[in-house]
């Protein structure tokens, strides 16, 4: 059997993956090794914090951080049957040669992400080769609308983007529609969370999976016509599916009379303009249809009357992705994965202050402290966890009592998070809560489309206390003010982008209060992040008197004698912290 040397050509590109797969190519016709081999692109591995990312299949060999000076020593361990030693992922200390063995992809459960990282994701044949369309292929010759919708309700799968409505309810009501000369399905790749990338990773990975997922749902729901709405920033995504249609169109699972059963169902790709607020189903409608991409207030449901005034049916991206997994393993087998109200798995972006940064895809009900310590490596440093946002700008933070709680959709939202897409930003104790909430909003506040006077004017409000605070000028009065200007919003706001902005502030003001009250009252701030309310001095038994730190102040605000302590003049100071990351006796402190 012939070897497989697959290069991660998703975020790795970021670090130079393109160039090392040429040069693995070219390498590879100087070595002879041209027709012995098999050198590919693939989606994303996860394991981000290690890219770029090489792995040898069938061995599941893992090269991590690869550079192109390691190109020719890939190719030779090849041959030789010997791996590179220096590549290898070393966990503890110890090098481990197959990732299957390495605990970040070991603890995993990965079932919509298991294509990604091992198949070409511009080769229709990689996935086909996989069972990919086997599922198209089931429902078109096997199954009847109704029993495709059937199966959907008993897998108990729940939309991903972020509300977890019940995807076989919605297929029902686009099933069920009174309408019948033209229907519609919109796949929702909109990622707009700051930090998150799980959609854009299945569509650089595994777009097959998504195009027949939408092709199910479309003879399903009786459509015909589908939309991709994807987020311009990702051309290596539109590039993809572009590819990817072509290719489906080409073999017969798109187009007219698919697979000679009559049925003909056609994609077309929408790139969005970036804004956030189109993540809202009705913004993103409106953005379809040519107008500007604003919320509107819903009358009735999308499938009754959603695009150009027809049925719709509206998932995202990791949704549909689950759709041919379900169709080929059975609705009851799926529902057996994760909890009774919550099934299947779940992918999670894993950023912040986190060892292992990555792709992360594990059942529901699995707990964060899984997720973060088991999977996730621990806190960067060995310092200490402090909360994991979860849920996007729009979700809540989460303290370290609730870290055994399960991760799904009820237990969320019952400590204030929410599911979201599946964004984890994990804060460990140099992070000021009143500062991250501040960001938060700020995001949110900027990408307000405008149109209701609760989400515009409120979040400002809100914003304005919160830099107040952060700035020393707070006052007693404002803790009250943030709480009744966050439930004024949340209630009032037209979409649910305005009515969950507020959540970052409401949840570290329920959990972080004391945070909140240092700033006001003490003027401090506990993390040391709020440069207002820090004050910098010298701690005179650590100071030589080298003069380094006198040195690097852009103000000569430090001062003092030769071979003896030296002094900060706090009236000068502009709190730049060159002083302390330049002295080497860690003789300046900041409070």
């Amino acid at each position: 059997m012939k070897k497989t040397v697959c290069v991660c050509t998703g975020g790795c590109t970021s670090s130079g993956s393109l160039k090392i797969l040429e040069l693995l190519k070219s390498e590879a016709e100087k070595q002879g090794l041209k027709d012995k081999i098999i050198i590919k692109p693939v989606g994303c591995h996860g394991f981000c914090e290690q890219g770029p990312i090489v792995t040898i299949e069938p061995d599941k060999t893992f090269y991590a951080k690869v550079t192109e000076a390691d190109v020719s020593a890939i190719l030779k361990s090849i041959y030789n049957n010997q791996p590179v030693a220096k590549l290898l992922y070393k966990n503890k200390g110890q090098p481990v040669a197959g990732y299957d063995n390495i605990p970040f992809y070991r603890l995993q459960h990965k079932l919509v992400l298991d294509k990604c990282g091992k198949i070409n994701p511009e080769d229709i044949n990689d996935y086909m080769a996989v069972g990919g369309y086997q599922g198209l292929k089931k429902v078109l010759t096997a199954m009847t609308p109704q029993e495709v919708v059937d199966e959907i309700k008993t897998s108990g799968l729940r939309g991903r983007g972020g509300a977890g409505f019940p995807t076989g309810i919605k297929w029902q009501g686009a099933l069920n529609a009174q309408i019948t000369n033209q229907r519609y399905v919109v796949c929702n790749a909109d990622e707009g969370d700051p930090g998150a990338f799980m959609d854009r990773s299945i569509l650089e990975g595994d777009p097959h999976s998504v195009l027949e997922g939408m092709a199910i749902c479309g003879f399903a729901t009786g459509a015909d016509k589908g939309y991709i709405y994807v987020r311009a920033e990702y051309p290596m995504a539109i590039k993809r599916l572009n590819i990817a249609i072509s290719q489906a169109v080409k073999h017969g699972f798109l187009g007219d009379n698919i697979l000679n059963t009559g049925f003909n169902f056609h994609i077309k790709i929408k790139a969005g303009a970036g804004a956030f607020v189109c993540g809202e189903g009705t913004a993103l409608i409106a953005s379809i249809e040519g107008k500007r991409g604003m919320p509107k207030f819903k009358r009735g449901r999308t499938t009754e009357k959603g695009l150009w005034g027809k049925p719709t049916t509206l998932n995202n991206v990791e949704t549909f992705a689950n759709v041919p997994k379900i169709i080929q393993m059975g609705g009851k087998e799926y529902a057996t994965i994760g909890t009774a109200n919550s099934s299947g798995t779940k992918i999670f972006s894993l950023t912040g202050q986190v060892v292992n940064t990555g792709l992360v895809e594990v059942p529901m009900g699995t707990s964060l402290r899984h997720i973060i310590f088991d999977i996730g490596g621990g806190i960067l440093n060995n310092r200490k966890f402090k909360a994991v946002q979860a849920g996007g700008p729009s979700g809540g933070c989460i303290p370290e009592q609730y870290l055994d709680k399960p991760v799904d959709y009820q237990s969320l939202n019952e400590v204030g998070a929410m599911m979201g897409s599946g964004g984890l930003v994990v804060l460990d104790e140099g992070t000021c809560m009143v500062d991250l909430a501040r960001f938060f909003l700020k995001f949110t506040q900027a990408e307000s489309c405008g149109k209701c006077t609760p989400c515009r004017q409120g979040t400002g409000a809100m914003l304005d206390i919160l830099s107040r605070i952060c700035e020393g000028r707070g006052q007693p009065e404002h803790l009250e003010q943030l709480e009744r200007l966050a439930r004024v919003i949340s209630s009032t706001s037209l979409c649910g982008l305005g009515q969950s902005a507020p959540n970052p502030v409401l949840s570290t003001l329920k959990y972080f209060i004391d945070e909140y009250r240092a700033h006001i009252f003490d003027k401090r701030c506990p993390a040391g992040v709020c440069s207002n309310l820090l004050v910098y001095s010298i701690e005179r038994d650590k100071c030589i008197g080298c003069g380094l730190c006198a040195r690097s102040c852009p103000v000569a605000a430090i001062g003092g004698e030769k071979k003896k302590p030296h002094a900060i003049d706090t009236a000068k100071c502009i709190k730049c912290d060159n002083c302390r990351q330049r002295c080497k006796f860690n003789a300046i402190v900041k409070k």
